[in-house]
């Protein structure tokens, strides 16, 4: 009735519940285990014959010493035997310790005020900056440094002098419409509105003797692109680094690195921004150099910036006519599918509320109602898809659905962002992933479908400038190719090498019969198998997938990893090393944190050998489409075309070329993304040339 039932457990109750005294539970816990404290217990005896063994021997060291001649049954001895480590193991978690070096003057723990910027300091390391603003803390963190460093700020007679004054040397800017300087010793402001300002931007950039450390290359590529600057010696990115060092985090301004580092700022800093960048840098260098991370800061991360950055202001050219009139099309049939639901339920409603959608298929229709949450029944795709078999209009609303997010979040959405200049700049992020992945916003076009014909349609809609074409390149299954690499698996290598079909190839060893005997679905359900394997599927989620039984799926894993069993030695051994490094890494040293790896509850540790075994393999292969990105656009300046790269879309490029230069810019995006890196497998990039993306990508 709501009051708690409280029982007392004391000795005699102990003795009358377990037969046994206090101390000695900690043994039966040690046999039997509780899940809810994680203490595994021995396999195959619980708390029945838990109870028995302590009542009748008393302690788990007698059973252990008196193993052969207890009085036991054959099976629970043998049980006994093979779980004695874990026994033990489970008797140490289930004790409580009473030897902790802990301070015993208990005046000590009275509350006080406590020490706010010390607390302040530590959140801030641990990056629980939601937490300070709970506890009214400002993120104004003070230093425990004291050693405040005093910088002055210069004058310069002129440009051209300051130029000459900051040839051969390092230096730190930061670049905002004005340009902060620092070269060590003093700081030089250099105002937009100067008049030879663009010249020294120019010469400064340029100079290959200059080398500068800056916060977000690239939005200085991208500004001094469009000013048609080029720029040199950019040997570090603040905001790069942080990501490479920590991939996690949210937020990588100089304000926050600041914070989370508890880096020692210079004086007036707040008033300049470059004199936040040099300490930051100077720590983020280090960590860098100390985590063998500088290859991929300089050879991969910084050049790809001045790519990407190019790859904004050039944008990519849409037909916005044809979006609208694709939009109008879409609009007819959304409002005939939502005329036929109508039809079907007997009344209008809002198919797009849950709750209204909800009483029409199970008050009004009587459907059987699937899964409830706490505003009612739920009526997400997974509920709808096993509700097809009972009435026609799920599919139609399934189908309403799709149309309707074509419809608002393509047509609709498009036409928002179309610039003046008739294209879309959309923004690509290399500090958004943990994988190392590019991502695409404003608008996401790495997001644009591609699975329906519907969906295809819209590439239809991306088109090249008057005179020009676009050609298009992919990768072949670039992360199974990166499997068999680092697996070094001799099976799928070979199959590689042959130009065999991998999953036609698998399905023959996963099903035991000749390649030519292999149908449609057995091919289909090894696809799944092989790209399954790289995202550490296990047999339950294989059969959801491919349809199939549990006991099925298992045993297609297990066909699978028999075959290829570089693959399942790498796959163990890579869980292995992360559990021991305490992060994934790729082969160019981009690492993620996987600190779920030691998490105690199941279902997270799960889900970080998960992402051990995944992240090497995604990682790769976007550390790869990296590389060829910065050699396509380094081979296409350095041949003097005109053709530039515009579009990245996970293992896709796309290059818009004049039509002159059609056929040499497809030769050079494939020959470029064929040896972008030497596998032991073939890296094959077919290319395709045509007016819109759809044309080019057939």
């Amino acid at each position: 009735m709501g009051k708690p039932d409280v029982t007392l457990y004391d000795e005699d109750k102990i003795k009358e519940v377990y037969g046994v005294a206090p101390p000695q539970l900690i043994d039966i816990k040690a046999i039997q285990g509780d899940t809810s404290d994680c203490i595994p217990g021995v396999a195959g005896i619980g708390e029945k014959g838990a109870k028995d063994l302590i009542a009748r021997f008393g302690n788990l060291d007698y059973i252990y010493e008196n193993i052969d001649t207890i009085d036991v049954k054959k099976g629970v001895r043998q049980k006994l035997i093979d779980g004695k480590e874990m026994a033990y193991k489970s008797r140490m978690l289930g004790t409580i310790v009473k030897d902790v070096p802990i301070d015993k003057d208990i005046s000590h723990y009275v509350k006080t005020v406590g020490d706010a910027e010390k607390a302040k300091r530590i959140m801030a390391k641990l990056e629980l900056f939601s937490l300070m603003k709970k506890m009214d803390f400002s993120e104004d963190v003070k230093t425990e440094q004291a050693d405040i460093k005093s910088v002055e700020y210069a004058e310069f007679d002129s440009l051209e002098k300051l130029y000459e004054h900051l040839k051969n040397k390092t230096v730190d800017f930061v670049y905002f419409n004005d340009i902060s300087i620092y070269d060590g010793e003093k700081v030089y402001i250099v105002p937009s509105l100067m008049p030879d300002f663009r010249e020294f931007m120019q010469n400064f950039f340029k100079d290959d003797t200059i080398k500068k450390r800056t916060h977000n290359a690239k939005a200085v590529f991208a500004e001094l692109d469009e000013m048609g600057t080029d720029c040199h010696s950019i040997i570090f990115d603040t905001s790069l680094a942080a990501y490479l060092l920590n991939p996690d985090r949210k937020d990588y301004s100089l304000d926050r690195l600041l914070q989370e580092y508890n880096i020692s700022a210079y004086e007036c800093e707040r008033e300049c921004p470059v004199l936040k960048l040099t300490p930051v840098a100077d720590v983020l260098a280090k960590e860098i150099e100390d985590k063998k991370q500088s290859a991929l800061l300089n050879d991969i991360e910084i050049p790809l910036s001045k790519v990407l950055a190019s790859m904004e202001n050039i944008g990519f050219a849409v037909d916005k006519n044809a979006i609208q009139e694709y939009g109008i099309r879409l609009q007819k049939e959304i409002d005939e599918l939502q005329k036929s639901i109508y039809s079907h339920v007997g009344y209008e409603f809002n198919i797009n509320s849950p709750k209204q959608l909800a009483e029409a298929l199970f008050e009004k229709l009587g459907l059987p109602a699937k899964k409830k949450t706490k505003s009612g029944y739920s009526t997400n795709a997974d509920v709808l898809e096993e509700l097809k078999i009972y009435h026609p209009v799920i599919n139609e609303i399934l189908e309403y659905r799709t149309v309707a997010k074509l419809k608002s979040t393509y047509c609709d959405g498009l036409i928002k962002v179309i610039d003046s200049d008739g294209r879309i700049h959309s923004s690509f992020n290399q500090t958004e992933t943990r994988t190392g992945r590019i991502s695409s916003t404003e608008p996401n076009l790495q997001n644009i479908p591609v699975r329906t014909q519907r969906g295809r349609e819209f590439r239809k809609f991306f088109t090249a400038k008057d005179g020009y074409v676009l050609v298009d390149a992919d990768y072949s299954q670039i992360e199974l190719r990166v499997l068999a690499h680092v697996a070094d698996d001799e099976n799928m290598i070979n199959a590689f090498k042959n130009n065999l079909d991998i999953h036609t190839s698998t399905a023959s060893k996963v099903f035991n019969m000749p390649a030519d005997f292999v149908t449609p679905d057995m091919r289909s359900k090894a696809k799944a198998v092989n790209f399954g394997i790289v995202y550490g599927i296990g047999a339950f989620s294989l059969s959801k997938d491919i349809n199939v039984s549990v006991k099925e799926a298992d045993k297609y894993i297990k066909e699978y990893l028999s075959h290829y069993s570089g693959i399942d030695r790498y796959l163990k051994n890579v869980v292995e090393q992360a559990k021991n490094d305490g992060y994934a890494k790729t082969m160019f040293g981009r690492i993620r944190k996987i600190p779920e790896l030691t998490s105690s509850n199941h279902n997270l540790r799960a889900f970080g050998e998960r992402v051990a075994k995944n992240m090497p393999i995604q990682g790769t292969a976007a550390d790869i489409i990296k590389i060829a990105m910065i050699k396509v656009d380094e081979r296409l300046k350095k041949e003097g075309l005109k053709a530039r790269l515009i579009l990245q879309v996970h293992d896709e490029l796309i290059v818009e070329a004049p039509e002159s230069e059609a056929l040499q810019a497809a030769q050079i995006l494939s020959e470029e993304m064929q040896n972008a890196v030497k596998l032991k497998v073939p890296l094959p990039a077919d290319s395709g040339i045509g007016k819109t993306w759809y044309d080019a990508k057939k």
